[in-house]
């Protein structure tokens, strides 16, 4: 940052970085300045020309303040400082003057228009348009393009922004949008007219300041008053997006990314975009207990009396889910463990290390992912696993950073140095001297796929050992959104989940989907969805989803995040939390809170770091020995990128995604 420069913007002095392009500096100074095509996150494309202001000395014409830089201005003639204004009658007269010929062509179909409410060329010509129209020629027309299920278009409203072309080329780094054509038969097309494959299209939406871009899914459903808004934490991977639940009565209408610099910025995957029709579908509403291999509804009253003679005096073992919230896993701690059994929520057998949180959550926080020079992937696919993680790596990328893989070749969107794929590369890279490395900030970033074979320790102390040899962070990316916070709650067993369930007579699943319980044990199933967990239950007790609970969640740095809840579970379901509570009282071993904030006090004291929210804790490192890992190569951690959990497997739109990924991916043979 070099030395700070004085301007004036309309009267007002202010010193800014003279770096700063005219609109971030009038941003700094207060002064809102209309805007189309510019974006803090992408490149500057100059070409709406919205942005107009005056430079005092200037040429005689107003200039953009997004693609000017406050270094190019002049000072006054006896060395004053620049003069910009934003409101004067020249920059006025030049507002009008764009807005007019923007809506030249703009169909104005505002009534059904999906983007009604929100929509920044309302907002925009209500503030600076004028109020009448010179234009008398027909309007042109744009065929309408298909992008696939989730982004739904309507091109006559286009306005050339580019928005979506930079983002989808930029940020998702899958070139699948363009402009072709000049003047008036310019539009913005996808390339030989095939749908979007990137993971982030979604964010096309949110960019896009017209209704050119929709909702497909959300579409005519709901208009943005009649909506209530929540904020609250994303689930579908471990990243702890920050996002928004509009609800509309009792049903989630749609999923919006918040901005969180440290986290997810403001983008946001399309699985954790698209997955609310999946809250709908496939739901626990009533408790529900076996009989005769046939499950029949029961009562509150009746499931809890059957569930607790079934654990008393027994051999139990807990199950946590890859959904469950911090509290509900600390209270099944304390009532299983008060019982004298074990609890696990390890359940795909990865050898995370109990205890050593610099080993499970790593000590590099996901921002450090901007900054970093060297980054080594180790057995993960981060567009798979955290597709927004994986934006952010491609973003350091941009900037010259060097990626290396070891694992499975796959597209990632961004080049990279392939190691090779098992573990021999990884002990062969181990033995190399590092010298550039050490000088520059660089991190290890571990994922799932290597620490679930049964070397996963042995891999991730080599991985610890290349993190210390080249000063690296070390960032473990997890694909369940508990896992984090359970670990932290200790929720493990030593041994790993077959030591846990080896004995138990009754085995307390709690939304443990991802695990196949073999028969034999008693399973009580605690969850949202009639999912794999519950097809196996001998008796369900229908639990809220985790938009409608209040939680704490830790993502994959660790970071405790809250969830709050945006509507109420379907019919008789309740919040998990509570029905550990309601449970541990028909044991007689009653846990010592009867509401949410006094099991939050509890968990405070038991855990202190779990109640700073939204703080990254310093982990301490404690390195792991050094033991022979095996041969194989890496697996995959994620099989399906759109079928990770129970909310994903019951949306029909997730289902339709998987689907188009599998034909794509499906190499095409010639008709002979």
């Amino acid at each position: 940052m070099g030395d700070l420069r004085k301007i004036i913007i309309d009267g007002k002095e202010v010193e800014v970085d003279p770096a700063m392009t005219l609109i971030q500096a009038c941003e700094q100074a207060g002064v809102e300045i209309p805007r189309f095509c510019y974006h803090e996150r992408l490149s500057i494309a100059g070409n709406c020309r919205m942005c107009l202001v005056e430079v005092v000395g200037g040429p005689p014409k107003p200039a953009a303040s997004c693609a000017m830089q406050v270094k190019d201005l002049r000072p006054g003639p006896e060395g004053q400082p620049p003069v910009v204004k934003t409101n004067s009658p020249m920059v006025k007269k030049a507002r009008e003057g764009v807005m007019e010929f923007l809506l030249i062509n703009h169909p104005l179909d505002c009534p059904i228009c999906d983007q009604g409410g929100e929509c920044d060329l309302q907002d925009q010509a209500m503030a600076y348009g004028v109020d009448f129209s010179r234009y008398r020629e027909p309007k042109r027309a744009a065929d309408v393009m298909d992008l696939g299920p989730l982004v739904g278009t309507a091109m006559t409203r286009c306005i050339s922004c580019t928005r979506c072309v930079r983002f989808i080329t930029e940020v998702a780094g899958i070139p699948e949008l363009g402009q072709t054509g000049r003047g008036e038969d310019s539009e913005i097309t996808s390339y030989l007219g095939a749908t979007l494959d990137s993971e982030l299209q979604g964010n096309i939406v949110d960019l896009c300041p017209v209704g050119a871009l929709t909702s497909k899914p959300y579409a005519f459903t709901a208009r943005p008053w009649e909506l209530t808004k929540t904020e609250s934490i994303d689930v579908m991977d471990a990243l702890g997006s920050n996002i928004r639940v509009d609800t509309k009565g009792r049903e989630v209408m749609r999923i919006l990314p918040r901005n969180h610099d440290g986290v997810n910025e403001e983008w946001l995957a399309d699985r954790s975009r698209f997955v609310w029709d999946g809250l709908r579908r496939q739901r626990l509403d009533t408790p529900y207990i076996r009989e005769n291999g046939k499950l029949r509804k029961a009562s509150w009253a009746e499931a809890l009396g059957k569930a607790a003679a079934a654990m008393k005096g027994k051999n139990l073992a807990g199950l946590v889910g890859d959904l469950a919230p911090v509290e509900a896993v600390f209270a099944l701690k304390q009532l299983i463990e008060g019982q004298g059994g074990h609890v696990e929520c390890r359940t795909d057998g990865t050898k995370l290390p109990a205890g050593n949180r610099g080993a499970y959550a790593g000590t590099a926080t996901i921002e450090d992912i901007d900054c970093a020079k060297h980054i080594m992937l180790i057995g993960t696919n981060p567009r798979a696993e955290a597709p927004v993680l994986n934006a952010r790596i491609r973003k350091a990328w941009t900037k010259g950073a060097n990626v290396g893989l070891i694992g499975m070749a796959v597209d990632l969107t961004y080049d990279y140095a392939h190691m090779g794929t098992d573990r021999a590369a990884l002990a062969k890279l181990i033995d190399q001297k590092f010298t550039a490395v050490l000088e520059e900030p660089s991190i290890v970033i571990v994922g799932q796929g290597a620490l679930r074979e049964a070397d996963g320790e042995a891999v991730l102390a080599h991985a610890m050992a290349l993190a210390e040899r080249t000063g690296s962070g070390l960032l473990i990316l997890h694909t369940a959104a508990g896992r984090v916070g359970a670990m932290d709650v200790g929720a493990v067993t030593d041994g790993g989940i077959s030591k846990a369930i080896a004995d138990a007579d009754v085995i307390y699943n709690l939304g443990a989907d991802e695990v196949d319980i073999a028969a034999g044990p008693v399973v009580i199933y605690q969850g949202s969805h009639g999912d794999r967990g519950a097809h196996r239950a001998d008796i369900i007790l229908p639990a809220a989803a985790y938009t409608e609970e209040a939680g704490l969640f830790v993502n994959t740095e660790g970071r405790p995040q809250l969830a709050f809840r945006a509507g109420f579970p379907p019919g008789e379901a309740k919040e998990n939390w509570a029905i550990l509570r309601a449970l541990s009282a028909e044991l007689g071993a009653t846990l010592p809170y009867d509401t949410l904030p006094a099991l939050r006090r509890v968990l405070a004291a038991a855990v202190p770091y779990l109640a700073k929210v939204d703080d990254v804790p310093e982990n301490e490192w404690q390195a792991l020995p050094l033991k022979a890992m095996g041969k194989a190569d890496f697996v995959r951690a994620v099989a399906d990128h759109y079928l990770v959990n129970p909310i994903a497997r019951a949306s029909a739109l997730m289902a339709e995604l998987s689907a188009g990924a599998k034909a794509r991916a499906e190499t095409r043979i010639a008709a002979e």
